[in-house]
């Protein structure tokens, strides 16, 4: 039988579902509809044998994903590569991917509209660059400074944390299936922020008239608290701009430095040390409108990759490029080095001043933010209860994290379980 190309029926909000899920609620995934709707699913953690007599009479199909790396090489491949692998070994290659690398079919304004008409079935989104159409993915970004800012502790605790927060927030799922979306991972974090400059100084003198190049709206107001000048810029127009000293620093995450070699023109990096900077929801992995129209048991593998294979793909992603940036910062000459302390309480007050905004403003309830706070403390004791640990300074991560031996995944399954569980396709 040979692979079809799979497309869906109709365009984007034509099809309403109503979905049966694991707990009998309704929720946001699709139940199947299309070639193959009468093939019944599969039980979470099923054996493989159950998966393959779900799969039985199913045609293979062949869908289109945009990762957000660059190439299959980049350090930050690994997210969808461990997504897509582990889809086609639980379909036994029923399901196959054809993959644009580097936004190659549509640009990050374009996604919503190539995932609802059917150019792409699966891609990564920065929905955060678009507060006015995601405004509770906006907010949430202003929130994600609760937990740590370890290299790899922290930056596996705030998965789970913003997997956890956004699965149970309903308002955040409708962001995504009101333009007739199915969120695959609806909160996701891209990394701490650090600021990274051309020219060595972390005082508050240092801040004073500096051009910083930001990326997110939030870190306007940082930069204007410590008398920094924000600036607005494309990513590929920030290596020349630093180099040339057009602007002075960029606000930047570690999975996108050690993506981009940023760091090479501006490898003065200043951190809070065990303190977060405020930012890090940037992103969703997401369907489009061909989901709804898959056989049950494919959406279910889906689903269950994405919220496992996927997730320990996009954690060792921020860490493993974080390594790769660490590199780039030493091979350049560069340094690490914590904000002083008047500079740190000043970005954090801005931080906190924030949310507070957000919340006076209605955009969210107060409860929020004790939840974050309450449940950063949660996934450090499960991160640690699990075996994960730092073997370092983040100025050595490059040197001390073990990628090949390092597995997420029993962390995936535990934030699976506290959110996304209930919105499994059934």
């Amino acid at each position: 039988m040979s692979p079809r190309r799979f497309r869906p029926f109709a365009a984007a909000g034509a099809v309403t579902a109503v979905l049966a899920l694991v707990t009998g609620c309704a929720g946001s995934a699709g139940s199947g509809g299309g070639d193959g709707s009468s093939a019944e699913g599969f039980d979470y953690g099923a054996d493989q044998e159950a998966v393959d007599a779900a799969l039985a009479e199913l045609e293979p199909v062949t869908l289109t994903i945009q990762p957000y790396a660059a190439s299959p090489d980049a350090a930050a491949a690994v997210a969808e590569k461990a997504f897509m692998e582990a889809v086609e070994e639980r379909s036994g290659g029923k399901i196959n991917f054809e993959v644009a690398w580097g936004q190659s079919i549509a640009a990050y304004p374009e996604v919503d509209d190539a995932l609802a008409d059917g150019r792409l079935d699966i891609a990564y989104s920065v929905p955060v660059y678009f507060p006015a159409e995601y405004p509770l993915t906006d907010a949430y970004n202003k929130l994600s400074h609760y937990t740590s800012a370890a290299p790899l502790t922290g930056e596996a605790a705030i998965q789970a944390q913003m997997n956890e927060a956004g699965w149970n927030h309903p308002e955040v799922l409708e962001q995504y299936t009101e333009k007739g979306l199915t969120p695959l991972n609806p909160l996701v974090t891209s990394g701490n922020y650090w600021a990274a400059c051309n020219a060595e100084g972390t005082s508050a003198d240092d801040w004073k008239g500096r051009q910083v190049r930001i990326g997110g709206s939030v870190q306007t107001t940082i930069s204007e608290n410590i008398g920094a000048s924000p600036v607005s810029m494309e990513y590929g127009e920030a290596f020349e701009a630093l180099q040339r000293s057009t602007v002075d620093c960029t606000f930047i995450q570690g999975m996108v430095a050690g993506s981009t070699g940023l760091l090479e023109a501006a490898p003065h990096v200043s951190t809070f040390g065990e303190e977060r900077m405020t930012g890090a929801v940037t992103a969703g992995h997401v369907a489009g409108s061909s989901f709804e129209q898959l056989p049950l048991p494919y959406q279910q593998i889906i689903f269950d990759a994405a919220n496992i294979d996927w997730f320990h793909g996009q954690i060792a992603a921020i860490v493993g490029s974080s390594a790769d940036a660490v590199a780039d910062v030493r091979d350049a000459g560069g340094t690490f080095a914590e904000f002083d302390q008047d500079v740190e309480e000043n970005i954090l007050a801005t931080q906190e001043e924030v949310v507070d905004g957000l919340i006076a403003e209605g955009v969210i309830d107060a409860e929020v933010r004790e939840q974050l706070k309450e449940s950063a403390g949660k996934w450090a004791g499960i991160v640690e209860e699990l075996g994960y640990s730092d073997g370092g300074e983040l100025s050595e991560l490059d040197q001390w994290y073990d990628a090949e031996n390092t597995d997420f995944r029993p962390l995936g399954e535990r934030a699976y379980e506290a959110g996304g569980l209930e919105h499994r396709p059934a």
